[in-house]
């Protein structure tokens, strides 16, 4: 019994890695026995005649050899055959042509053969814990998890599962707002698992518009039964998004479900992602009414369509001008994500003064021609046009400098005001 003790010890060492690695207990066995039988073919030139008998119940282990019982002159292998004489030793009863089963010794290969097995069972084992990581969250693609802050660098956060698995939150995916302390828990959607040179890496993400799907499924039991869908999100992550929401039992106010009485089912969403403005409204499949939906909490009087060209000329009173396009742009920046559409927004003109309106190109004495050419670029072509146009949709459109829109806008004014005191 002495003599197997290392074996058993040899043993244990595997039961723990196998605890560590997380893989099932009929796969390991058939791994252990792969590992054994690699390392006997490569010092006997063969496996075919031994028997590896692996018991992960008694943490333990059996090898055993068949061998031909020969005449002792035609003895020459002493792998795959046994002498007469020798075979006699072991039953008196043994005849030529019968076969021996006798027990190996794995210890008794030597220090090189244990080496040799540790080597085999870790390649193999490594191998079948990437693809078990990979197979694990290949289906788990857009699915949210929690996972544990476990280190933190400059451009990626490393996190476990709750299985020991590291998953990475890169930079880019997280919120601006984000931060984390080691031992914290996040939330995030499973963005996508890259596997080159098998060599699996699963990247989360929490800026993603399917996290923020996930967390309307989560919370409004609607959607997750069917009755409400998601049609289209647009998500500035941390600052601002749109979702588009739809219904196909009349009985059902889509908004209002996924808002909740006080806002109380949307309240854990904003919180979750740090404050993000959520603006919830009714999908519709025309897309001049979605437009003028997207647009919210501006009010649009009329709206003229490019189809073609994906592009929307969206006019405004003067006083709605400035809620469709929104803090920093980000309000008609998120219409357009949502709608796919360019939207351009104008003030309303008034149509009795169409006729007095002057082209550009007639400014050209006081406005440089670069100036006036990257404001045609926009498809600005008149100076009403420019006059009704929002001064930042000119600034960051047009390229131009603040300074220069104004001066162009109050040459512009000027010549309006000429005119009007003409008249």
């Amino acid at each position: 019994m002495a003599k197997k003790e290392p074996a058993v010890s040899l043993i244990d060492t595997f039961s723990e890695f196998k605890e560590l690695k997380n893989i099932d207990r009929t796969t390991m066995v058939s791994v252990l026995e792969e590992s054994f039988r690699s390392v006997i073919a490569k010092m006997f030139g063969t496996d075919e005649n031994y028997d590896v008998i692996v018991n992960p119940d008694k943490g333990d282990f059996e090898i055993w050899r068949n061998r031909e019982v020969v005449a002792d002159e035609d003895f020459a292998n002493p792998n795959r055959q046994i002498s007469l004489t020798e075979a006699r030793k072991i039953d008196a009863s043994y005849e030529v042509g019968e076969e021996v089963t006798d027990e190996v010794i794995f210890e008794k290969f030597g220090r090189r053969a244990i080496l040799n097995l540790r080597q085999t069972l870790a390649s193999k084992i490594l191998e079948l814990e990437k693809d078990s990581l990979y197979n694990k969250y290949i289906d788990r693609v857009g699915t949210i998890i929690a996972a544990e802050v476990y280190q933190i660098w400059k451009k990626e956060i490393l996190l476990l599962d709750d299985e020991g698995n590291e998953l990475l939150l890169p930079k880019a995916e997280q919120i601006p707002s984000d931060f984390y302390r080691k031992g914290e828990t996040v939330r995030a959607v499973v963005a996508r698992v890259d596997n080159k040179n098998n060599n699996p890496k699963i990247i989360l993400s929490r800026t993603a518009p399917e996290f923020l799907q996930r967390l309307f499924e989560q919370e409004v039991p609607e959607i997750n039964d069917g009755l409400i869908t998601i049609k289209k999100i647009a998500r500035i992550p941390g600052e601002r998004a749109k979702i588009a929401v739809e219904s196909y039992d009349d009985r059902i106010d889509p908004v209002g479900a996924c808002v909740g009485v006080k806002g109380s089912r949307i309240h854990g969403i904003v919180r979750e992602l740090r404050n993000e403005n959520i603006d919830v409204i009714n999908y519709t499949s025309n897309i001049q009414l979605f437009i003028q939906r997207a647009l919210s909490p501006a009010t649009v009087s009329s709206i003229v369509m490019h189809e073609e060209e994906k592009r929307a000329e969206v006019y405004l009173k003067p006083e709605e001008v400035s809620l469709a396009i929104g803090k920093g742009g980000m309000n008609i920046k998120l219409a357009s994500m949502l709608t796919e559409y360019t939207i351009d927004v104008y003030r309303e003109v008034d149509e009795n003064a169409v006729d007095e309106d002057i082209y550009l190109d007639e400014f050209k004495d006081e406005i440089d021609g670069w100036v006036i050419d990257a404001i045609k670029g926009i498809g600005i072509e008149t100076a009403k046009g420019v006059l009704n146009a929002p001064r930042e949709m000119l600034i960051e459109k047009a390229d131009l400098e603040e300074n220069t829109v104004d001066d162009v806008l109050r040459i512009l004014k000027a010549e309006f005001e000429e005119s009007g005191s003409d008249s």
